[in-house]
């Protein structure tokens, strides 16, 4: 038999609620925090890196996660698989434009690195959602048929927020764009 070993959890020490590194994962707890970016760290290619080189990475990594500017948990994950994302696409982008590299290397590399891409705006997108970003969708008409006894605006219709029939806003005024019967 062997012997089950007992962890404690304390989840309001009051040590770790310092929030010295909020910056870097958005959290008030510097555990999160600290394990979000070790996390991301570990995901850098630093293998043939010198010291000097290692670093500039992880300099880089905490910058990256300081400018994204997690405010809270959610955003510090999100935060964290951005970066690694993107060190990942980088590095299969690398790898892909290696001279030695065989086209089917060349050709998975460059595959993988769309992949993570478009992993990169999935993720990016969530952010912004979370957020509350959400991108407006703007629809453009190029081409308006109007028959006959029907009309039209030119220019930029604006729904007015007073309801009724009334001229609100510049259509009392002479310089107004006005709507016109087509033939």
């Amino acid at each position: 038999m062997t012997k089950t070993q007992v962890t404690t959890v304390v989840m309001d020490d009051p040590a770790d609620r310092a929030g010295r590194l909020k910056s870097i994962g958005g959290s008030a707890s510097d555990a999160f925090n600290n394990t979000l970016a070790n996390s991301v760290l570990g995901t850098l290619w630093l293998k043939n890196a010198d010291p000097e080189g290692h670093d500039r990475q992880v300099s880089a990594m905490a910058a990256a996660l300081t400018g994204i500017g997690p405010q809270d948990e959610l955003e510090g994950m999100l935060a964290g698989q951005l970066v690694a994302a993107n060190a990942a696409a980088m590095e299969c982008y690398r790898r892909a434009m290696l001279p030695e590299q065989s086209f089917e290397g060349r050709k998975e590399n460059l595959t993988q690195a769309n992949k993570l891409s478009r992993t990169y705006v999935t993720l990016l997108e969530a952010l912004n959602r979370h957020r509350g970003k959400v991108s407006q969708q703007k629809v453009t008409v190029k081409h308006v048929h109007v028959h006959s006894g029907g009309q039209a605006v030119v220019g930029s219709v604006e729904a007015s927020m007073g309801g009724g029939g009334a001229p609100g806003g510049n259509q009392r005024q002479p310089h107004a764009k006005r709507s016109f019967n087509a033939p």
